[in-house]
């Protein structure tokens, strides 16, 4: 297993490692990269970051930010290739060892005590807990997102082609048109970053991602799109492409940030 070096030079047995930049960023802990670097008490700053979980010694949970964001990627990159990788960030490059992990886990270091917050010392911050993504609220929803736009194809057939070309959106359903009326208005007046991303689809399409206070929204530029509510536990709407959302979707793909 590849180790790393803590804040304190104490051996941190990692587990696994995520981007936290305006592109890619875990979508469960927020909105956009500004709330979810509030959340983890870090400076939204544009080059972004590296968040490295692992384990101490003892067993105690620790997430580790640390500004090389290439050496991370390049980290994730040979983990999904089934390859080896010894992340191990210089210290200069270390802005905070954090206590706790702010996504569920379900693997641990061998021989070592199982999973556990460190003792608090004094001045520490609160340990960083997952969201709860059991009950529906904004972290469900945003999983929910997450689930669509990995898995297009399976949602797209749910939609009758017919339908798919409706007008866009129920326009009996309020939620679906404020939402459409949100999304509108990040063209004029851009919304905090990573609020509207953009990342590769098939063909020379892209899947945006559009999140708001209390909703997402996943299309393909070349598609239709699908909306989540927190009002609506578990509902997912489709929204026809129609005449508008082409020229709408357009727009919030030039204003998306993309993965580098």
């Amino acid at each position: 297993m590849p180790t790393t070096e803590s804040a304190g030079n104490d051996q941190l047995f990692v587990l696994t490692a995520v981007l936290l930049t305006p592109a890619q960023f875990p979508s469960v802990l927020g909105d956009d990269y500004p709330e979810v670097c509030a959340g983890l008490g870090l400076e939204p700053y544009a080059e972004g970051y590296g968040l490295v979980l692992g384990q101490d010694g003892d067993g105690a949970r620790w997430t580790v930010a640390t500004e090389d964001v290439s050496l991370v990627a390049c980290a994730i990159a040979a983990w999904d290739c089934g390859m080896e990788y010894d992340l191990s960030p210089g210290e200069s490059s270390i802005v905070g060892a954090l206590p706790g992990w702010p996504l569920a886990l379900a693997v641990a270091a061998p021989e070592v005590p199982s999973p556990h917050d460190p003792e608090p010392q004094e001045g520490d911050p609160a340990p960083l807990t997952p969201p709860d993504a059991e009950a529906w609220g904004p972290a469900q929803r945003r999983l929910g997102a997450d689930e669509i736009a990995m898995q297009w194809a399976v949602w797209r057939e749910q939609v009758d082609g017919d339908d798919a070309f409706a007008e866009p959106g129920d326009e009996a359903h309020q939620g679906v048109r404020r939402v459409l009326e949100e999304a509108r208005a990040y063209v004029t007046d851009p919304p905090p970053p990573g609020r509207v991303r953009s990342s590769f689809a098939a063909g020379e399409a892209r899947t945006l991602r559009v999140d708001g206070p209390g909703w997402s929204m996943v299309a393909r530029t070349d598609d239709i799109a699908f909306v989540l509510l927190d009002e609506e536990p578990g509902e997912v709407h489709p929204v026809g492409r129609g005449p508008e959302l082409p020229g709408l979707l357009s727009s919030l793909d030039e204003l998306a940030v993309r993965p580098v």
